[in-house]
């Protein structure tokens, strides 16, 4: 099997691929993701995921490389990472009690054959009517500040979440049903990433 190779500097989309058996290796893109900002936020998300590819399998041989960004459409602007906890606060002041969608998009070239596929999934996500106290708990936790939307599912964030509208990985950080998809449609075998697979061979 081909290296798999994760162009992203995000903690969980690692930890999520870890737990799903894969051991990735880590070379963070670099992508200036404001050059893409008047895209609108699903589209966003799925052209800064291409970039971000883009950006790292140029360097790299017989891998497979995934790029992929999350952008949070709320009241139709596109939300990424707060830039301070000022901006942080204000966007759950907003966001208590309503719902947004998280966008993730996808990018996984196969750098053997230049063969790249896309997807770009979106999740509804419902907010818990958080109190002032906690939003400024939350904040001043520094969780938000280093994550799309400004909360997380699967950390501190997850019990201001009520409930959720599609892929619980979506909005983690990347879809694990859609990236095995995406695998497939480039001949390779899912199963055969897992480290089990690999160790054996």
């Amino acid at each position: 099997m081909p290296r798999f190779v994760l162009a992203s500097a995000s903690p969980a989309r690692l930890a999520v691929l870890q737990r799903a058996g894969i051991d990735p290796e880590v070379i963070v893109s670099g992508v200036d993701e404001s050059v893409l900002d008047h895209l609108p936020p699903a589209e966003l998300a799925g052209q800064l995921a291409v970039l971000k590819n883009a950006a790292v399998a140029g360097g790299v041989d017989d891998a497979l490389v995934l790029g992929c960004d999350s952008v949070l459409e709320f009241e139709g602007q596109a939300l990424g990472k707060p830039a301070d906890a000022a901006e942080a606060t204000a966007r759950w002041q907003a966001m208590r009690g309503r719902s947004g969608v998280l966008h993730t998009g996808h990018a996984l070239q196969d750098t053997a054959s230049n063969q790249v596929v896309t997807a770009t999934v979106s999740t509804t996500v419902h907010f818990a009517d958080v109190t002032d106290a906690e939003i400024a708990a939350y904040v001043a936790s520094g969780e938000p500040l280093h994550v799309a939307g400004a909360f997380t599912i699967d950390g501190l964030g997850g019990a201001f979440i009520t409930h959720i509208e599609g892929d619980h990985h979506n909005v983690i950080g990347l879809s694990l049903p859609t990236l095995r998809r995406l695998v497939t449609e480039l001949g390779h075998s899912w199963v055969g990433l897992w480290r089990s697979a690999a160790s054996s061979t």
